[in-house]
């Protein structure tokens, strides 16, 4: 007796779920997978690559800041800079003439006192210096400092020879006339020179000090001892 069939292995079934009769291949393994638009995903902006570069740039500023503020303080441990300090010592008048024209000739020597304070920094006086005169806000003479260095701890009498003639009317006149019946003749000297910071074999860029000293003196007779009666110092710096 022969044995029935072995069911198949599926059945199909149509749309209300019942048995179809018509079996066909089984489906497919394969499935039609959606594509998608590459437009969905967003490209890589650019700015990122920007913000990169300003946070390398920011930290390359921050570690130079930061290295010239170890060097600074180092500097300044180490060597303790000092502003040099400037004084009139004396002034000798070898000529006060008012000639006929109603201009003044006046030769003056000043010596001027620089005392350099710092223990292991020089400095380099250049050229271009000038050293002014003046009464009242007129000129009297000028002359310049000589070119020189200066040592750690050193202190330097410069002599100064200044020669000028200038106007000199009927009221600066009476006003100088006045100033010596009381005994205090008010005079400025301006002082500008360049200067370079040496420590050690190196040198330092030039920076210009400027150094006005209201001075009081007793008399301006040539060849009588001039008598400084009081003095006032204000200093200043420019690169």
């Amino acid at each position: 007796m022969n044995a029935p069939p072995p069911p198949p292995a599926y059945v199909m079934l149509d749309g209300q779920g019942k048995k179809n009769g018509n079996y066909g291949p089984p489906p497919s393994g394969r499935r039609n997978v959606p594509r998608y638009n590459s437009d969905y995903y967003p490209k890589k902006s650019g700015g990122s690559s920007c913000l990169r570069c300003i946070c390398c740039c920011y930290c390359i500023l921050f570690l130079l800041i930061f290295i010239v503020s170890v060097l600074a303080f180092y500097f300044y441990t180490v060597y303790e800079p000092k502003v040099p300090s400037y004084k009139v010592q004396s002034l000798d008048v070898k000529s006060f003439d008012l000639l006929p024209d109603f201009s003044l000739n006046t030769v003056f020597l000043v010596t001027v006192e620089a005392d350099n304070m710092n223990k292991a920094i020089g400095f380099t006086y250049g050229q271009g210096s000038s050293v002014l005169v003046e009464y009242t806000d007129s000129r009297l003479c000028s002359g310049s400092l000589p070119n020189f260095h200066q040592g750690p701890h050193n202190t330097t009498l410069i002599q100064i020879e200044l020669k000028g003639r200038s106007e000199f009317g009927t009221g600066l006149q009476q006003a100088l006339q006045d100033s010596k019946e009381k005994g205090r003749i008010p005079l400025l000297v301006r002082i500008q020179v360049p200067v370079s910071v040496v420590v050690g074999e190196i040198s330092s860029r030039q920076f210009h000090v400027f150094v006005n000293c209201t001075l009081v003196v007793d008399n301006l007779a040539p060849g009588k001892k001039i008598g400084i009666l009081s003095s006032k110092y204000d200093f200043d710096l420019t690169l």
